[in-house]
This record gives C-alpha cells, sequence and structure tokens, in this order.
C-alpha cells in the first residue's frame, strides 16, 4: 500500500491503476459511460433534474466511481460532490494537496467547495474506497 500511496503522489492516476489492479481503474469506457449513464438517472430520480441542469459542476459517487471522473473549473467555481449510491458512504479527499478528508456523505448527500485555489491540477480521492476500488478522480482549476 505505501508503494500505491508513493505512486499516486509521484505520477497520478495512470500509476496507481498499474499498481492496483484496482477496478474502477480498469474499466473499459463503455462500462465506465454505463455506470455514469446509471448514476446521471439517479441524480435526476433523487433531484428532479439533471446535473447539467444546476448552477454548479456536479461529481456523482456511484459504484466506486466519480461521474465525471475528470473535470474543469474555473477558479472561483462551486462544485458539488453528491453521493447517488443507496448504500455505500464516500468521502471527497484532496490528499496530495494537504486538504483534509470530508465526512463521509451517505445516499442523497453531498459535499460542497468552492475552488479558491491557484489554477492547477488536484487529484482527489474517497478515501474508503481509493485503495481497493480505485475511486479516484481529477479537478483542473483555470484561471478565471
Amino acid at each position: 500500500m505505501t508503494l500505491l500511496r508513493g505512486c499516486i503522489s509521484a505520477l497520478g492516476l495512470a500509476c496507481a491503476a498499474a499498481v492496483s489492479g484496482a477496478h474502477a481503474l480498469v474499466l473499459s469506457e463503455a462500462e465506465r459511460s454505463e455506470i455514469c449513464a446509471e448514476a446521471a438517472n439517479r441524480y435526476r430520480d433523487i433531484f428532479g433534474r439533471t446535473a447539467q441542469d444546476e448552477p454548479f459542476a456536479v461529481v456523482m459517487m456511484f459504484k466506486d466511481n466519480f461521474c465525471p471522473q475528470s473535470i474543469t473549473v474555473t477558479q472561483g467555481s462551486k462544485v458539488r460532490w453528491v453521493n447517488v449510491d443507496k448504500r455505500t458512504s464516500h468521502s471527497v479527499w484532496f490528499k496530495d494537496a494537504g486538504k483534509p478528508e470530508s465526512d463521509r456523505v451517505f445516499a442523497e448527500e453531498v459535499v460542497d467547495l468552492t475552488v479558491d485555489w491557484p489554477p492547477g491540477e488536484y487529484p482527489y480521492l474517497c478515501g474508503p474506497h481509493w485503495e481497493k476500488e480505485g475511486m479516484v478522480g481529477r479537478l483542473t482549476v483555470t484561471g478565471r
């Protein structure tokens, strides 16, 4: 596990996939698309609108995946991570950036973040699901 942690810090998502063999990182694009389509349907069923209709960026947490896995926002934007799973808790943790892990969020709960960080790429993970399930994502922040 120490190798995997160092690998994520040093080289990012591709290295984590190579070392861990975690299912979320070895899904085909079709499998990931199917999971994310199901997540989008769950979001619509729960909130009565699509994630794209929200006035902020939305990342859904579903079946040990972040949907979308990578997101780009402008500095100062709000991002909301929403757990659309029925029985699993998730978290959002910008570990490499030295940010604390969020509280666990259960079904239909959210983590909100106004991104006031400098432009750059920020990998993040789900505390309980990144090592075995490979639940990782990437936030790219651009200037205003």
